[in-house]
């Protein structure tokens, strides 16, 4: 069942519930794009090219995203647009199509609310060390709600900063169990360190 359309904005990275994303925006049409969404107070979804560019024509995208909201917008020194978002909820596109301007746009469905599930002990080192690692990073990360005794968002946290392939990231985006994700990214934290800036 479709709970209706979305602007996409294609991009070669992957968008967590309640993560932040930076981005310096210059096509027109996302230009247009973030003054609508500035207006009403809107989202628009963001998934990750699988064929294609972040410019110009996109052929294919992942069929699971997530909705942004923007929080923060500024002029950078060099003349474009910078706009600061956080991810809200992670949706599935039924269908996709491109208007005139060349603005992506979908049908698409929401996902069910993530069940808010405590971080299992053997995890807990994970919730700990992330709790050491975020204020380091600063930026976007130093204003983030803290929800460090919830799975799904440890595990968004470090799907986010661990120097993983955008098709890892994808994978975890894509499992619906917040302790099924946070397991999979235990794994993978066990073989590799941080990414040391995001």
């Amino acid at each position: 069942m479709s709970d209706g359309e979305l602007a996409l904005f294609p991009l070669n990275t992957v968008l967590f519930p309640g993560g932040p994303l930076s981005l310096r925006i210059f096509e027109p049409r996302y230009l247009d794009l973030v003054r609508r969404c500035a207006r009403a107070q809107d989202t628009f979804g963001v998934v990750l090219i699988l064929a294609g560019a972040e410019v110009g024509e996109v052929a294919s995208v992942a069929s699971t995203g997530t909705s942004a909201r923007l929080t923060d917008f500024s002029s950078l020194p060099d003349g474009l647009l910078g706009i600061e978002c956080i991810g809200e909820r992670r949706f599935h596109v039924l269908r996709r199509w491109r208007q005139h301007d060349g603005l992506n746009l979908a049908e698409i469905e929401y996902s069910a609310a993530e069940a808010l599930r405590a971080v299992p002990a053997p995890y807990r080192h994970l919730a700990e060390l992330l709790r050491e690692l975020l204020p380091r990073l600063g930026g976007a990360y130093g204003q983030l709600p803290a929800h460090y005794e919830e799975a799904g968002w440890v595990a968004n946290r470090w799907a986010e900063i661990l120097p993983l392939a955008p098709a890892e990231r994808q994978r975890l985006l894509e499992l619906t169990d917040p302790l099924e994700r946070l397991a999979q990214v235990g794994a993978w934290s066990a073989r590799q360190p941080p990414a040391a800036h995001v």
